[in-house]
């Protein structure tokens, strides 16, 4: 079948997002969720552009003194993204769609040097979020394998694509998903979550001792009232928090308590913050926000009334870059911005494309990023030299004005 334009691999956002490309909203669930919630966190907000204002974004063009050396990453996958690098920048381990009788994402990790990929995820269900451990010989991500019904999913699956029936995109936040970590061969697997509900978008500390998750596994975990049951049914991700544990999985604590999805979380270089995207309650816009590793002192940065998200540390600590749409509502473009959100963003490509999921690698000399500027428009892993000094040259240009 031919998919729906917006169905690119992305790193695993709400189901409305799908809506919001359409132009479609979903209008009350957020009066409901304030007064569900009284002593949650502070909800993503921004004052809405006018069709009126001019945007300030549209003829900047950073691309090519911020990027050069630009190709891509990965060109055996039908789709592929999502990559990050190992710590020592030799490896990228990334989700790859093939050929075959699983429709679904799996991970292989890519051996910069000599280019070859070996997967390393079991190869039966839905796979997504890996990482390769800082310090010892492993690997983590989500997967639902474990699934009993993991295999008639993925036959379901190929037999709608093949019917022809087009469909919006729309991320299966599937209550199977749960973390594993295996060998740097892809071994052994375990689940070190072990919860009831979607369990994924995990990320290690630099040390490796401890991993930032999301979870919609309070929704699984206690009856719901009504309201809620209602807003969980219509979005599943309505109840997706940020969660810390230790590396092997214990010690797990609860970060954000937000209606609406929490997600995408990566520690700053020196492990003190922590970067993620907040949805909106309603799940019609989404922005970037920083918090102390503790869960505390949490910030909005951005207030674009679009959607803001995959936001991602300069090792640095200087800046984050992340995607936003606030272009138009299928164009995701990169940007930049401050940590400290004092100074207006930087916008980073201009290549025609959706450029999403943006991760620089260890020493901050390059960007790996998914990309739709491919000849038959698939979403494929890039890579690029990165220009740090003229990141920062732009940054302080920006805060001059």
């Amino acid at each position: 079948m031919t998919l729906n334009t917006t169905q690119w691999i992305v790193r695993p956002l709400t189901a409305a997002i799908a809506l919001l490309f359409l132009g479609a909203c979903n209008p009350g669930a957020e009066e409901a969720g304030q007064a569900m919630q009284s002593d949650a966190d502070g909800m993503a907000s921004a004052t809405a552009l006018t069709d009126s204002e001019a945007n300030p974004y549209a003829d900047v063009h950073n691309e090519s003194r911020l990027l050069s050396n630009t190709r891509q990453l990965v060109t055996d996958s039908l789709r592929s993204g999502e990559g990050y690098f190992s710590a020592d920048g030799s490896q990228i381990i990334y989700q790859s769609e093939q050929a075959g009788d699983n429709p679904f994402y799996q991970i292989f990790v890519l051996d910069l040097a000599s280019g070859e990929s070996r997967k390393v995820s079991p190869g039966i269900g839905l796979t997504t979020c890996a990482w390769i451990h800082p310090t010892q010989d492993i690997v983590m991500f989500s997967s639902t394998h474990d699934d009993p019904n993991a295999l008639a999913k993925q036959a379901e699956e190929i037999a709608i694509r093949e019917s022809g029936i087009e469909r919006a995109y729309g991320w299966d936040y599937d209550r199977h998903y749960e973390i594993y970590v295996a060998g740097a061969d892809g071994s052994a697997p375990k689940n070190i979550s072990n919860a009831d509900g979607y369990d994924a978008e995990g990320s290690y500390s630099a040390d490796g001792s401890q991993i930032l998750f999301a979870s919609n596994r309070e929704a699984y975990s206690r009856k719901l009232s009504r309201a809620e049951q209602a807003l969980f049914d219509d979005d599943s991700s309505y109840f997706m928090d940020i969660y810390i544990m230790d590396a092997d999985g214990s010690n797990v604590r609860q970060l954000t308590n937000s209606p609406g999805y929490d997600g995408g979380p990566f520690f700053s270089p020196d492990g003190s913050k922590i970067t993620w995207r907040r949805f909106n309650p309603d799940g019609n816009s989404a922005e970037i926000w920083v918090m102390d590793a503790d869960g505390t002192n949490q910030r909005q940065l951005t207030a674009d009334a679009m959607v803001a998200w995959a936001p991602y540390f300069h090792p640095s600590g200087d800046y984050l870059i992340y995607s936003s749409n606030q272009l138009g509502h299928a164009n995701f473009e990169l940007f930049l911005i401050d940590v400290m959100g004092a100074n207006a963003p930087v916008r980073v490509t201009n290549t025609e494309g959706t450029d999403i999921l943006p991760v620089f690698s260890p020493d901050g000399t390059q960007l790996a990023w998914s990309t739709t500027r491919t000849a038959d428009g698939t979403s494929q892993l890039h890579i690029a030299d990165w220009n740090h000094r003229a990141a920062l040259e732009l940054l302080a240009a920006a805060g001059a004005q």
